[in-house]
Parts: C-alpha cells; sequence; structure tokens
C-alpha cells in the first residue's frame, strides 16, 4: 500500500508504495484511512522536536473505516465508520476507572508486534496510529465509533487538534462563564483552545500570534481582542486592569512562551500548557513566584478527554452549530501533498491540511 515515510529526521518525507500492513492480532481491527488532518505533532516528529522511531509513518489524526477484525474481536463490526485515538483507553487502569483515560498507558504498553515494514524493514506507526498511509491495524479500543453520516473530513479534525483545544478549557481548566482568557498560539490546536472559550462563555478572549493572518483567523474562531507578542503587555493593562487572565493557554510549546502565559496570568490565575515541547526545552520558576502567587500551573495531555465520551459529545456541538469543524480544514491535500503541508503549517498558511484518501 502508499503511505508517508520519514526515513531520517530534519530531511523531506517521501511517498513509497512499498508498505505492507500485517494482518489485525487478537485486540486488532485494520481501518481504511478515509482522512487524515496534517497535525504541527508530525511535522515536530519528522523535526526532531518529539522523539520517534524510523522509519516513520506520520500522523495520528484519522478517521475512516473497520475493514477486518482480528481474533476474537467483537467490535468495531466491520463497516464502521470510526475516530482513531492515539490514547486508547484499556478501561480498567488506575487511570481509567479514576476518570483520567487521557493518561492510560496500558493499551499502548500491551500492543501487539510492529504492524508496518517496507520491504525488509520494520517500520513504525506515530503514536500507534499512523495515519498517513492508506490502511492502519490498531487497538480495537482506539477505533472510537461515530454515526455514519458524519463526513470522513469532519470526524478528522476532531481525533486530535478539537479535542485537544476545546478539552483544554472545558476539561483540563474548567474555564467558567465570564472569564478572562489569553491563548498564546493560534495554529490548528490554538484555534481550538478559542473556540472552547467561546463555548465555555468567556470574556474577553485574547488570541496572541506573531502573525498577522492568523491573528485575522483567530477572529473568525471567537477571539474578541488578538494581537502580536510585542502588544501583550499592553493589553493585560487594557483589558485586564494589570491583573492578568484568569486562564492563560499556552500552545507553542517552547519554554518562552509558557513564562510568558504564566507572566501574563493573574495571581490565583491558571496556566495551561497545551503546546508539545521538546524534552530539552526547561522552563525555569523562582521557587518565591509558585508559592505567593497561588497561579496554577497545569499540563494538558489530549484536552484531558475520554474518546469514547468527548468524541461524540465535539460532534453533538458541531451539529448543533456551537463548533465550526468544516471551517479548520483549509486545503484537501492527498498523500503526495504531505511534504507542502508541512511548510504551508510552519509558514502559518493554514488552520489544517487534510489528507483526503
Amino acid at each position: 500500500m502508499r503511505g508517508v515515510i520519514l526515513r531520517e529526521v530534519g530531511k523531506p518525507v517521501e511517498v513509497s508504495d512499498r508498505l505492507t500492513l500485517r494482518r489485525p492480532g487478537p485486540g486488532e481491527v485494520r481501518v481504511r484511512l478515509r482522512a487524515a488532518g496534517v497535525c504541527h505533532s508530525d511535522l515536530s516528529m519528522c523535526d526532531g522536536t518529539l522523539p520517534a522511531p524510523r522509519p516513520l509513518v506520520p500522523g495520528h489524526e484519522g478517521a475512516g473505516e473497520v475493514v477486518e477484525l482480528g481474533p476474537g474481536v467483537a467490535g468495531p463490526p466491520v463497516g464502521t465508520h470510526v475516530i482513531l485515538s492515539w490514547i486508547p483507553p484499556c478501561g480498567n487502569c488506575y487511570f481509567c476507572l479514576g476518570g483520567q483515560p487521557n493518561l492510560c498507558v496500558t493499551a499502548r504498553s500491551a500492543a501487539g508486534p510492529p504492524t508496518l515494514s517496507l520491504g525488509d524493514e520494520q517500520a513504525h506507526a506515530a503514536l500507534g496510529v499512523g495515519c498517513f498511509a492508506e490502511e492502519t491495524v490498531v487497538d480495537a479500543r482506539a477505533a472510537i465509533p461515530i454515526p455514519d453520516d458524519v463526513p470522513f473530513d469532519v470526524a478528522a479534525v476532531v481525533g486530535c487538534g478539537v479535542l485537544t483545544g476545546v478539552g483544554a478549557v472545558v476539561n483540563t481548566a474548567g474555564v467558567r462563564p465570564g472569564s478572562s482568557v489569553l491563548v498564546i498560539g493560534c495554529g490548528g490546536v490554538g484555534i481550538n483552545v478559542i473556540q472552547g472559550a467561546k463555548l465555555a462563555a468567556a470574556a474577553p478572549v485574547l488570541a496572541v500570534d506573531r502573525l498577522p493572518g492568523k491573528l485575522e483567523i483567530a477572529r473568525r474562531f471567537g477571539a474578541t481582542h488578538t494581537t502580536t507578542p510585542d502588544g501583550l503587555a499592553d493589553a493585560v493593562k487594557e483589558l485586564t486592569e494589570g491583573r492578568g487572565f484568569d486562564y492563560a493557554f499556552e500552545v507553542v510549546g517552547r519554554s518562552a512562551t509558557i513564562k510568558q502565559a504564566w507572566q501574563a496570568t493573574r495571581r490565583g490565575g491558571t496556566t495551561v500548557v497545551v503546546g508539545a515541547g521538546s524534552l530539552e526545552d526547561q522552563v525555569s520558576f523562582s521557587a518565591a513566584e509558585l508559592f505567593a502567587t497561588e497561579r496554577r500551573l497545569l499540563g494538558c495531555l489530549y484536552g484531558s478527554g475520554d474518546v469514547r465520551t468527548d468524541f461524540g459529545r465535539l460532534l453533538r456541538l458541531w451539529r448543533a452549530g456551537r463548533l465550526d469543524l468544516d471551517g479548520l480544514i483549509s486545503r484537501r491535500i492527498t498523500l503526495d501533498d504531505v511534504g507542502d503541508a508541512f511548510t504551508a503549517m510552519a509558514s502559518g498558511e493554514v488552520i489544517r491540511s487534510l489528507i483526503v484518501f
């Protein structure tokens, strides 16, 4: 089958028709991809910011149709439309039973033998999913059923960017109506943080990005105010009387912007780190500022969500006109265009490029 391959960090990806996918084993299903979003985390795996084995089939935000069940697998049945989850909840561990299934590592740890090969060489599916290929084999618990009438392109973006961004607001932070919100970074996930703030009836909502084009898009999705980074200090004075924001969301994944969000958070407020950063990029805080300000610093993995229920909840909001999912898709592309999609993402030209199969 065809798929995108990363052979070397920092080098362009290539498309190969020599990928082989093994049949699903116990507890697994085979899914034919119909749509896959190009997420910034995919670029981060390709440029080395996030560690990943190679050769790698990138992609972790996808939707498709179940076409084969492994031995003893009861479902989802063949023909079911599904969104793929890159953190499948096992349903039985400490975290799943405790209401934090996004922190489950049991299902991924119990994964079977590698699913992909490239000629005589083993290949790896990014985050256990590998959506930038025509088909994939995943843990059956990673295939979350959705109604058949939901378009695959809409479903795909829910699989990572929407759940991560909206979930950061409604799940991780629990933003209350009327709260002031700051969002630093207006890429695909940041735009969905803004959508989440709008859903939560936050006001004001300030979007910060270095690219003016992204700020225009941020207003379209619910930001009430926008600024480039050099205008943030003035915006804090204007919008919060100098106190700082009730909630600040960092959606870049860099130490400098994490500290910027922290410093723009009011005393007793909450800073949420949503951006996926490097293991080597250290953030420092003084002991005094941590206790004296009573600010909360929270990490956010996968929107602190439960894919078994949150995918459906987000799709209901989309049906009701409360979430704009169609508008997130800037370009529809093929596997051959993934390299160009990474370039467009890095330059800020797009919210989401979507691979259509």
